[in-house]
C-alpha cells in the first residue's frame, strides 16, 4: 500500500487519489461484510483497488471501471506484485453504458456484496440509479468525497476552487438523494473527503 502511495504521490492528479486512512477503512469493512464480488468506478493507479483486492477471499472478484487505462497501469505492478491481480477485471471506458448493459441482462440483479465509486461527481446520481439493482439487499455502496473539500457546508459566498465549486451542487443533490432514498439506509463518514455508506435494505 505504501508503495503505490509513494508512486501516486509523484503523479501531477494525485490528490484524486484514495487518503491511507480510507484505504484502511474500506479494507477492514470489506472483511466484516465477508466482500466476494465487488465493483469499483473510478480506479485512477488503484490504491482503493489494491485494499480492496486484499480484503477479499482468494477467489474474490473486482469489476474495475475508468476511463484512463494509463493511471491504472501505473499501479499495476505493485497490485501484481501483491498477488492480487487476477481479482480484477479491469475495463476501460465510461461506467455507464456497462451498467445499462448488466441491468438488460438481467442476471446481474443483487449480485455485488460491494461497490465503491470514487469517479465524475456529475454522474454519480446516474450510477446510484442503476447501482442500487445491481447490488444485493443487504449489501453496501460506498460513494466517495461527499464532503467535497467541506465545501457542502460552507456558505454558497465562500471562496473556492474552481473545481469544487463546480461539482459541488451535484455532490449537494447526491447528499440530498441519498438521504431520502427508502431502498437504503446511509452513514456518511469523515474520512478522507467524506464516504457515505449505503446498506441496501429493500
Amino acid at each position: 500500500m505504501k508503495e503505490l502511495r509513494d508512486i501516486t504521490a509523484k503523479h501531477p492528479w494525485n490528490i484524486m487519489t484514495t487518503s491511507a486512512d480510507e484505504g484502511q477503512f474500506l479494507n477492514m469493512l470489506l472483511k466484516l461484510i465477508n466482500a466476494k464480488n465487488t465493483m469499483e468506478i473510478g480506479v485512477y493507479t488503484g490504491y482503493s483497488l489494491l485494499a480492496t483486492a486484499l480484503a477479499l477471499p482468494e477467489d474474490g472478484k473486482i469489476l474495475a471501471m475508468d476511463i484512463n487505462k494509463e493511471n491504472y497501469e501505473l499501479g499495476l505492478p505493485v497490485i501484481q506484485k501483491a498477488g492480487v491481480a487476477h481479482k480484477i477485471d479491469f475495463r476501460e471506458g465510461p461506467a455507464l453504458p456497462v451498467l445499462d448493459q448488466m441491468i438488460e441482462d438481467g442476471k446481474y440483479h443483487g449480485t455485488f456484496d460491494f461497490i465503491f465509486v470514487d469517479a465524475d461527481k456529475d454522474n454519480y446520481i446516474n450510477y446510484h440509479k442503476r447501482l442500487i439493482d445491481l447490488v444485493k439487499v443487504g449489501g453496501v455502496i460506498g460513494y466517495d468525497n461527499t464532503l467535497w473539500n467541506g465545501s457542502v457546508v460552507a456558505p454558497p459566498d465562500a471562496p473556492m476552487r474552481k473545481y469544487v465549486r463546480y461539482y459541488r451542487d451535484f455532490v449537494l443533490e447526491l447528499n440530498k438523494a441519498l438521504a431520502a432514498d427508502p431502498r437504503i439506509e446511509i452513514c456518511q463518514l469523515p474520512v478522507g473527503d467524506g464516504i457515505t455508506l449505503c446498506r441496501r435494505i429493500s
